[in-house]
């Protein structure tokens, strides 16, 4: 007999600004956004399944592309929830994740580190984020249904790599047996089918967000958000734009990925091509067959209901027992500290750039350290040697609210898979003893536990002690010292204990939320047309004809596409001429279209679309349509649009 689930399925646009914002994850100053390649979307799944007393037990979870999920985020996200649904769902069992892209816009956290390149906090951004997931669980709660649960697990090989194999070299030979080829391969779907007809999934593979470069300046869902895209919108003709949810919805979200890139070739946007939109096309490719690959003929019935167990954990000064310390002796995590090698970036998306550090040991920097900082500080010391310590400090910290110092730990149930929910990037080894752990507990399978990284906030990396010894990007960023793994495992094991037993767990004691600083803004400018046009106009047509395969290009007289952020709408739209008028057959979240935004002066704006014309494309006449929005004086906005005259595509002769 199947087990007695409901489930229900949303989706919602949640893009940002796509002009002059700057883009999180690489921490570029000069990578600001200036258009659209795809949009990000939120998706949500409810489940539920019957408790005690009549009474629903329900899991939250949603899968957002997005850089990170800051806790802003899951602050304001959970507030929304609580004064429309009550007690339905709550920071115990609302699990909110980020995909990790590295190309989408910034400026939405409450800390001062992650609005660094954004002109401070981005209201605009924050609201499309935080108003898009509400929607998409809006959806997923009317859509709650009878449902049937599986789960399934495969292997994939050729869509991450490890980027620091001197770290994990480190490791203990029982730990690296266990990736023999230095990555994580194990790809999980949970399959949700109503009537034996798949109406939604979601798939947990660790790979970076980093297929897309940061000279890139197009908004991306890297990746995963092509992932989705594909299985969604090419093989089930999904449309975003249409009013009725869609039949399917598939999330790919992170898991263990501290270590594992998609640059196959370790170099930035290199592997397995040299051209990074085509690198996130394949890598994304990849992803989605071997999901698809596990709806035919694998996995088992997902049985035993729902459990959800959430504790928030400041992880400045914890104490970590014996048992999870590794050498038989108590240690205490440290206070909030950088390493040297945090300021380098990676091999694969250099960060900002500083001259005097590296990813590495360094000879000079560890002397300073190790004479000064750490000769005062014993305890200090012994949580964070051999770091080269950089800004903030907690005194600091606490000044200028520059990063959290703790976060939610969470362990979700659904049947037999169990999910350990961390506000951090968790490499493949770290994340191997944490799932060791619950999974001891629990008594579950291994594969059946899985780390899910990116959740309800963000505390930057989460590394083994002995990669933390070598100091690279991943160990300089593991912000509480060498102990934050063992802290973790050890909050980790008493939610397994608590779940296994039956018994709640602590709330813990949240850190006050800092204030949003909105740092004064520039009043928004007036849009002018260029000189000798309206808006909208035309200022390069395409050509009459193309073949599939080409790629067709206008470029508008445009305003700033900030006025309106077009939500859950489209700035592009590729229409085809038909008996019954002209047909959108893509818009601006589709991979053939670009929508790329310039400045024309000090008002003027100048729009260029492009179509990637698919080989499929029948024969007929096409155009292009741009809807803009253009503020004037007085500041109202008001709406215009343009098209192309009409061209044709005609197969090759």
């Amino acid at each position: 007999m199947p087990e007695n689930y409901r489930v229900g399925r949303g989706i919602a646009d949640i893009t940002g600004e796509p002009a002059e914002c700057g883009m999180l994850g690489y921490g570029v100053a000069g990578q600001q956004t200036t258009g659209l390649h795809n949009r990000l979307r939120a998706r949500a799944f409810v489940i539920a399944h019957p408790g005690p007393a009549g009474n629903d037990t329900r899991i939250l979870l949603v899968v957002c592309e997005i850089p990170l999920l800051l806790e802003s985020i899951h602050h304001d996200v959970l507030a929304r929830l609580a004064a429309t649904y009550g007690e339905l769902y709550t920071f115990r069992n609302v699990m909110l994740t980020a995909t990790h892209t590295h190309c989408g816009p910034g400026g939405y956290g409450d800390h001062r580190l992650y609005n660094s390149n954004t002109d401070g906090f981005r209201p605009q951004t924050f609201a499309a984020i935080v108003d898009g997931i509400c929607e998409a669980v809006a959806q997923a709660h009317a859509d709650l249904a009878p449902a049937t649960l599986s789960l399934a697990v495969g292997r994939l090989h050729d869509a991450s790599s490890n980027r620091s194999p001197s770290a994990f070299a480190r490791n203990p030979e029982a730990d690296r047996a266990h990736f023999p080829d230095e990555i994580d391969p194990q790809t999980t779907l949970l399959r949700i089918e109503r009537d034996g007809r798949l109406v939604g999934a979601v798939n947990w593979f660790a790979t970076h967000g980093t297929s897309m470069t940061n000279r890139n300046t197009l908004i991306s869902g890297d990746n995963k958000g092509y992932a989705a895209y594909q299985w969604e919108r090419l093989q089930h003709q999904v449309d975003y734009l249409a009013p009725a949810a869609p039949e399917f919805i598939a999330a790919f979200a992170q898991t263990n990925s501290g270590d594992m890139s998609p640059n196959l070739n370790h170099r930035p946007g290199s592997g397995p091509t040299e051209d990074e939109f085509e690198n996130t096309r394949i890598i994304g490719s990849r992803q989605a067959a071997a999901a698809t690959e596990l709806t035919i003929g694998h996995g088992s019935p997902v049985s035993g209901g729902l459990e959800a167990l959430t504790t928030y954990v400041d992880l400045s000064d914890f104490e970590v027992r014996p048992e999870f310390t590794g050498d038989g002796r108590a240690h205490r995590t440290g206070p909030l500290l950088a390493g040297a090698a945090a300021l380098a970036g990676t091999d694969e998306g250099p960060g900002p750039g500083y001259p005097l550090v590296k990813q590495g040991r360094n000879r000079i920097l560890d002397w300073l350290a190790a004479n000064t900082a750490y000769r005062i500080s014993s305890r200090l010391r012994d949580a964070h040697a051999p770091k080269a310590p950089t800004l903030p400090g907690n005194l600091l910290n606490r000044a200028l609210s520059m990063m959290p110092t703790g976060g939610p730990v969470q362990l979700l149930r659904i049947g037999q898979l169990y999910l350990i929910g961390l506000p951090a990037e968790v490499t493949i080894v770290a994340g191997l003893r944490l799932r060791r752990t619950v999974a001891d507990i629990v008594g579950a399978e291994l594969q059946e536990v899985l780390v899910a990284g990116y959740c309800n906030g963000y505390l930057h990396y989460v590394t083994t002690p002995e990669e933390y010894e070598e100091q690279r990007y991943e160990g300089g960023s593991t912000m509480f010292g060498r102990w934050e793994l063992a802290a973790l495992q050890q909050v980790a094991a008493e939610l397994a204990t608590a779940m296994r037993d039956g018994r709640p767990a602590p709330a813990g004691r949240p850190a006050a939320e800092p204030s949003r600083r909105r740092k004064p803004r520039r009043r928004a400018r007036t849009d002018k047309p260029i000189a000798g046009h309206r808006f909208g106009d035309v200022l390069e047509p395409p050509r009459a004809g193309y073949l599939p395969g080409a790629t067709v290009q206008a470029v508008f007289a445009g305003a700033h596409p900030n006025n309106d952020l077009h939500r859950g709408g489209t700035y592009v739209r590729v229409e085809h001429e038909t008996d019954d008028g002209w047909r959108t057959i893509a818009d601006d979240g589709d991979w053939s279209t670009t929508f790329h935004w310039r400045r024309a002066g000090r008002r003027g704006s100048t729009i260029t679309v492009t179509w990637a014309v698919p080989a499929e494309t029948p024969t007929g006449r096409y155009r292009l349509r741009y809807q803009g929005d253009a503020r004037d004086a007085a500041g109202r906005i008001s709406a215009f649009t343009g098209a192309t005259e009409a061209f044709d595509i005609s197969p090759k002769r």
